[in-house]
């Protein structure tokens, strides 16, 4: 169940349109759809292995947004997704907070995506891939929880520094 807090949060950050984002992976054969961004230049994400999402646009809430995104970046239909987590990305002076999804009913053919290499990766082999250090703390909450979490990832210059879960730290370097 998604605390008030949760809900009153996630409240102020529509509102007041700060970064939001979304992001879901894809589950089929015990594995994740993966996106290999290796196309874009200037990209924070570059030759990383990360899910599929993107911005939340104008009068769009986060399940419409990942549907849509979804559907652009893969050519893929995606039904009964399920909203796992809140991330909150903290990167030197930038903010990003991420509504996380997990899914394994779609349909469709893969299609190109403009933004890399769409794989699909087995789930015990993801941790091995060139992934941001708190990608690892969330694929494994992704595995042993199935409630709705909230994990807040605080990065400088591309390193991990803290991560806080359910507003408990769990991580420091």
């Amino acid at each position: 169940m998604i605390s008030y807090e949760v809900i009153f949060l996630i409240y102020n950050l529509v509102m007041d349109r700060n970064e939001l984002t979304t992001l879901c992976y894809l589950i089929k054969d015990h594995k994740y759809l993966m996106l290999h961004r290796v196309k874009k230049d200037n990209d924070i994400n570059k030759d990383k292995y990360i899910g599929i999402g993107g911005h939340l646009e104008h009068g769009e809430s986060p399940d419409d947004c990942i549907y849509r995104e979804i559907k652009e970046e893969t050519g893929l239909d995606a039904y009964n997704l399920k909203l796992r987590g809140l991330l909150t990305f903290v990167i030197d002076d930038y903010d990003e907070y991420s509504f996380l999804y997990t899914g394994e009913e779609f349909a469709g053919e893969l299609k190109e995506c403009d933004e890399g290499e769409l794989i699909f990766i087995d789930k015990d082999k993801v941790k091995e891939l060139p992934i941001w250090e708190g990608d690892k703390i969330f694929f494994e909450l992704l595995d042993k929880r199935d409630d709705f979490f909230s994990l807040k990832l605080v990065y400088v210059h591309d390193e991990l520094k803290d991560a806080y879960l359910d507003g408990e730290k769990i991580y420091v370097r």
